[in-house]
C-alpha cells in the first residue's frame, strides 16, 4: 500500500533550493517579489502592520504593474487579541485599499508564499507578522513543487 502510493508522489528536483532564516529572509523574498509577473498568493496566520510596512512598497508596486496578489490568513476578530487585532484590521483594510484579494481562513496556520506559480517558499516564518523568533523558510525553484502546493490548499476556488 505504502510503496503504491510513494509512486504516486510527485518527483521534483531540490536542487535549487536556499534555506533562510529570519534574518535573510525578507531580502530574498522581496527580491522574488520584486520580479514576479502574474501572481503572489501569500497564507500566512498574523499580520501586522509593523511587519506589512515591510513589504507594502513592494505590493504596492506588483498591483501597479497588474500583478494579482492573494493573501490568505486567519480573520483576526476570531480571537486576536485587542492590540494585535487593531493593527491586523488595519493591514488587511490598507491591503484591500490596493486591490489586494484577502482571503480569511479559520484555524489557518500555513506559512507559505507562491509566486507566479514556479517559486515555493514554506516554512515556519509567519510572512507578515514575523517579529522577534527564530524562524526557517525554504525557497524552492519549481514549477512542480509550486503547482502541487496550489493544489493542495485547493486557493484556486477560492481566487476571483
Amino acid at each position: 500500500m505504502f510503496s503504491a502510493f510513494f509512486k504516486r508522489e510527485v518527483q521534483a528536483d531540490f536542487s535549487d533550493t536556499q534555506l533562510h532564516d529570519q534574518d535573510s529572509f525578507y531580502a530574498a523574498f522581496l527580491k522574488d517579489l520584486g520580479k514576479c509577473q502574474h501572481e503572489v498568493i501569500i497564507e500566512s496566520p498574523f499580520i501586522t502592520r509593523r511587519r506589512l510596512r515591510t513589504l507594502l512598497p513592494t505590493i504596492q508596486k506588483l498591483k501597479k504593474r497588474r500583478v494579482r496578489v492573494v493573501i490568505n490568513t486567519r480573520n483576526p476578530l476570531d480571537g486576536d487579541k485587542d492590540q494585535m487585532r487593531d493593527s491586523s484590521l488595519r493591514a488587511i483594510a490598507e491591503l484591500q485599499h490596493l486591490g489586494v484579494q484577502v482571503l480569511f481562513t479559520g484555524g489557518h496556520h500555513r506559512k507559505l508564499a507562491i509566486l507566479d506559480r514556479q517559486i515555493l517558499w514554506e516554512g515556519s516564518l509567519n510572512i507578515l507578522s514575523q517579529n522577534d523568533s527564530c524562524e526557517v523558510m525554504r525557497r524552492i525553484s519549481s514549477v512542480q513543487l509550486a503547482w502541487q502546493m496550489t493544489r493542495f490548499i485547493g486557493i484556486d476556488k477560492f481566487i476571483s
